[in-house]
């Protein structure tokens, strides 16, 4: 079973790479911020299964849980940041 979250780990990570890439050279700003927030969702799958990986899923759920909270209220933030910048996406 642990060949089976790592295989799934791996793979996760691959994704969180092609959405780094997404992220960093992305044609448009709301490409990018799709890619960060991307990037964020895929952090909090690859804890839960390091969770099932070490047995310690109780743990890694609660560091999931924030990870994710602050990872919504950091998107949205750079969305009003934008938003009153007066950035429009092209």
């Amino acid at each position: 079973m642990g060949g089976f979250f790592l295989g799934t780990s791996l793979f996760v990570c691959l994704l969180i790479f092609l959405s780094l890439y997404r992220a960093i050279w992305g044609p448009t700003t709301f490409d990018r911020i799709i890619g960060a927030g991307f990037m964020g969702t895929k952090t909090v799958v690859l804890l839960v299964l390091i969770g099932f990986m070490y047995k310690r899923v109780d743990m890694f759920v609660d560091l999931a849980l924030s990870y994710s909270i602050l990872s919504f209220i950091g998107t949205i933030i750079i969305s009003k940041c934008f938003i009153r910048k007066g950035s429009r996406p092209r």
